[in-house]
């Protein structure tokens, strides 16, 4: 009784959170301020602070979707998807990572198929992602998120998604911007 108690409040406090940021994001207070530029230098994105809301990421073909928080610890990743904070941000260039857990927001992803259309949307825009290529790795693989040339979204999990406890590898998926 006692593991069922807990399984359904921490269910309940994740949909309240995910109820929770939806209405915040699709309600905004406050419109986003520009981006200041200066001609002929890159744009640098300041860091979101942790735990703020980035957006909503879905797979429409799944019905998957799910809002993403600024972040990768426990409490995060409990109530939201985590953006991983050392990777660039949707709609700057380089590598978006985002994490989830297996057998909460992600679970899913078991049904992904190359091509499938991944969305992401931010405060900013609207970004389309195309899934090129799905890969089972080691936890300790860091080369999945290093920074790329191209605009690309790697989502990572555990794997396998029906093991029980901590499960040994991840599941990582690569999708590429599309226009």
């Amino acid at each position: 009784m006692l593991f069922l108690g807990v399984y359904v409040a921490s269910y309940f406090e994740r949909e309240f959170y995910q109820a929770y940021d939806g209405w915040k994001f699709d309600h905004p207070i406050t419109p986003p301020q520009p981006v200041q530029t200066t001609p002929g230098r890159p744009v640098t994105p300041v860091p979101p602070p942790r735990d703020q809301t980035i957006g909503r990421i879905s797979v429409p073909r799944l019905h998957l979707s799910a809002m993403v928080r600024e972040g990768i610890d426990d409490i995060t990743l409990e109530r939201a998807v985590g953006h991983i904070p050392t990777t660039a941000l949707p709609g700057h260039p380089g590598n978006v990572g985002v994490a989830g857990h297996r057998d909460t927001f992600f679970r899913g992803l078991k049904d992904l198929h190359k091509n499938d259309e991944i969305q992401f949307a931010t405060s900013n825009g609207n970004y389309k992602y195309r899934i090129e290529e799905m890969m089972i790795v080691q936890p300790e693989n860091g080369k999945i998120l290093a920074p790329r040339s191209s605009n690309t979204l790697t989502i990572v999990t555990c794997y396998p998604f029906n093991y029980i406890g901590s499960a040994p590898k991840r599941f990582v998926v690569r999708a590429r911007q599309v226009q």
